[in-house]
């Protein structure tokens, strides 16, 4: 988790809930999910992980059905003012409603066995030395919206991982990835390659996405905005791609970049 430690006003005393994290997680170790979207999407794809949720009163008929679940576990929730809400959230970007859930465990994968899911899919992301939390939420809400089943994350040190803003970002996209650590990708990548065809993102020299050769589906591998791929990741990969632009700025944001580039080898 990024950012300095955060203490929920229900967790201090005369704070009403005073309600401490299930199965001895540290505050500072929970996830925040923050919005309706990131919230709703941990309800429909992981409601025992949500330990408590808290909205404003401008998030009530968002939070309704949340608090029925809620209600039903006997776990707690409240209405809460926008300022202990962004106490609560860590942000004031908090989108008027946070659920408070443990965190996803996140599979170390090198050489496999990969999960059925992660073949069937036509594009599979790979995020190597992207350090934004932005960025990777931005990538993940693409993914999710294109139909990417999951999103490997290497190992390298500048690489987000599953924070609070990333999952604040994917708008919900990170609850419908299988989120997979590979801690040597050009390995990974080798393995991967008689069931998918491999590609490095790269800002000039690759061929046009058009050009790819379509007869199984791809992994994506996309690196940091400045140094690009590590060299081992891009030689791993069977083919470069880079989008034709203008020429009136030098490259996109990566996030903008993987947005383009899933939708044009997903079609």
């Amino acid at each position: 988790m990024s950012g300095p430690e955060r203490r929920d006003p229900e967790a201090q005393p005369g704070g009403g809930l005073n309600q401490a994290p299930a199965r001895g997680w540290r505050d500072s170790e929970l996830d925040r999910l923050c919005g309706p979207a990131a919230a709703a999407a941990a309800f429909a794809t992981r409601p025992d992980a949500v330990l408590r949720l808290f909205y404003t009163p401008t998030r009530r008929r968002e939070a309704g059905p949340l608090c029925a679940i809620m209600a039903q576990g006997r776990r707690p929730y409240r209405e809460v003012t926008a300022e202990d809400l962004a106490r609560i959230a860590g942000t004031e970007h908090h989108g008027g409603l946070v659920a408070i859930a443990v965190p996803r465990a996140m599979a170390d994968l090198t050489a496999g066995p990969f999960p059925p899911a992660l073949l069937k899919a036509p594009v599979l992301p790979l995020l190597d030395g992207i350090g934004n939390p932005h960025n990777l939420g931005a990538i993940a809400r693409s993914a999710a919206f294109f139909g990417c089943a999951g999103l490997l994350l290497s190992d390298d040190p500048r690489q987000s991982g599953l924070s609070d803003a990333a999952y604040r970002i994917a708008e919900g996209g990170l609850e419908h990835l299988a989120v997979l650590r590979l801690a040597q990708p050009h390995i990974a990548l080798r393995a991967l390659a008689p069931r998918f065809t491999t590609v490095a993102a790269v800002a000039a020299g690759g061929v046009a996405p058009a050009a790819l050769p379509r007869d199984k589906p791809f992994v994506l591998a996309l690196g940091n905005e400045e140094t690009g791929l590590p060299g081992l990741t891009a030689a791993a990969c069977a083919h470069r791609v880079t989008l034709p632009g203008s020429g009136r700025v030098e490259s996109l944001n990566v996030s903008v970049a993987a947005a383009v580039l899933i939708h044009a080898l997903a079609g």
